[in-house]
Order: structure tokens, then sequence, then C-alpha cells
């Protein structure tokens, strides 16, 4: 979903709010990286630490945060396309906290290990689009499976998860379909998805992920960006009578006034009422399918 269509969406929203990226750079990006989260309440103590996960292709690196005792169902947080960084390691962190083991992951370890961007790069630079490209292709629908069974593997190896329980993934961005693949490739492993502005969930392609439905044993949460939803009505609608038809349990929402790339803390567009909003839900989502 990230193409210049969003990103003049991008620039729309930052007049909106009486904002531009110079303005975004220099105050908000430094902000969200201390970061600009609510807090938990009732926070576990955690523990975190970087990890490699074998999988057929090489070595995954991620960031293993979990609760300091005990064991705790795990989930496997994607970041969006500009990877893994500070804010999604602040996102699991507070996803730990309350009560969950959990890999954030870096999606482009086939072809760069850690960070790509650097504090303050936005995606609708040119060079910032040319640099990501490339390692953006190493994602495919095959890829995506291929990793997520190695990371439930990687999970259901650590004592601080319970393999009593499902886990739990999430994706952003052009990440959020990959919930829906990997839900559908491990059905008795899966338990929950949940896809925050996620891009490419329904069209008319014979490989669309809303037709893996059917596969699925995971209840979900689909947050859409107003953006998205006004681009592209038609895909809630396929998304809606995806679910319904092989009677899986799926919340599907458009949170008003969002732009494409609301959630995470160190976006441009970052909105930190609604992102808090599609937080609590998912939350609650967890605490019911992953108990």
């Amino acid at each position: 979903m990230c193409d210049e269509q969003t990103n003049k969406d991008a620039e729309a929203w930052l007049r909106r709010k009486g904002l531009t990226r110079r303005d975004f750079h220099k105050a908000g990006a430094a902000a969200a990286l201390t970061v600009l989260l609510p807090p938990v309440a009732n926070a576990l103590d955690v523990t975190g630490e970087d990890v490699l996960v074998d999988t057929p292709d090489g070595k995954l690196d991620g960031y293993f945060v979990r609760p300091s005792s005990g064991s705790h169902a795990g989930v496997i947080v994607w970041p969006d396309v500009k990877g893994i960084r500070p804010a999604f390691r602040a996102m699991g962190k507070r996803l730990a906290q309350s009560g969950y083991s959990v890999l954030v992951v870096n999606p482009y370890y086939r072809t760069h290990q850690g960070q790509i961007i650097e504090e303050g790069e936005s995606y609708r630079d040119p060079d910032v689009r040319a640099r990501i490209m490339p390692h953006r292709q190493s994602l495919t629908p095959e890829t995506v499976v291929i990793d997520g069974k190695a990371l439930v593997a990687f999970l259901a190896s650590q004592r601080s998860v319970d393999t009593c329980r499902k886990s739990g993934t999430t994706g952003y961005c052009m990440t959020g379909s990959s919930t829906m693949r990997r839900a559908a490739a491990i059905p008795d492993r899966i338990g929950a998805g949940g896809s925050f502005h996620g891009g490419g969930l329904a069209s008319d392609r014979d490989d669309s992920p809303h037709l893996l439905a059917p596969q699925m044993k995971a209840a979900f949460l689909i947050a859409i960006a107003e953006s998205d939803d006004t681009r592209n009505p038609e895909a809630r609608h396929l998304l809606r009578k995806a679910f319904d038809a092989a009677d899986v349990e799926a919340e599907i929402e458009v949170y008003e006034g969002t732009a494409h790339g609301w959630c995470p803390p160190d976006s441009e567009v970052y909105d930190e009422a609604q992102a808090d909003r599609a937080w609590n839900r998912l939350l609650a989502l967890f605490e019911r399918e992953l108990a």
C-alpha cells in the first residue's frame, strides 16, 4: 500500500495538522523515539535481547522481549516497510509488559541484517524508497510463510513461551497481509492476527490473502486507515464477505481521520489516540484468543 498516492495522502494529513515534514523531523521523530507510547497499566518487568532465528534461507535477526518470569503466549511482530527499528522495539516491549513473549523481526534479513533507515528518514523521500526497494522485493507470499513457520518453531523452543497456548501475529503496512498468510499456513499454532493499515489484504488477484480465510482458525483485528479505505473501499467489503463465509471471527474497522501508517510512534502521520484505541482492541483480541 506504500506508494506515491500514499505519500500524497500523508502530505495532506500533515497540512491538515498544520505541520511540515521539517517540523516532524525536528520535533515529532525525536519525541516519538523517547518513546511516545502511553504507559502500560500494571506493567510487568521484562527482559529483552537480540536474537538470531534459523530459517531455511539463513539467520533471521530480531528482538525477543518477554516478561522476566513465567511462560506466556508468543507473539510475532512484523514491522512496516521501513523495517525493524527503535519504534517497533518499543512496541514489542510494550506488548511484553502486557504479558506476552514477543519476537519483533527483521523482515529483510535475506538481504540486510539490522536496521536500514536512519532516525528521521522518511519513506516519502525517493532515495529512501530506492534504498528499501531491493529489500522489500525479498518478501513474497512464499517467503513470509517460510519465515512464519521458523518463527513459530523458535517461540515454541523458548522457556518463556507457553506452548499450550496459540501464538499471535501482527503486521503493519505491507506486512498486514502476512498475518493472514501465516494464519492460513499454520492454523494449529496461530490463534490471533492483527493487521494495522495493511496493504493488499483483498483484491481480485488469484493469490489475494482474503481467499485464504477458509484455511484459518485464528480470529482477526483488521484496523484500516481512513485514507486507504477512501482509495479502495471494496477491499473492506471483500474481507467482510470472506471472513463471514468462512465463519472466521474478524473485527474490521476504518479508523476515522487516520492516514496510512498511523500506528507506529515514529510515523509522520502517527495518531496517538487512534493508535492506542487499535492497540487496546489488539490486547482484547489476544486476551480472548490466546488465553
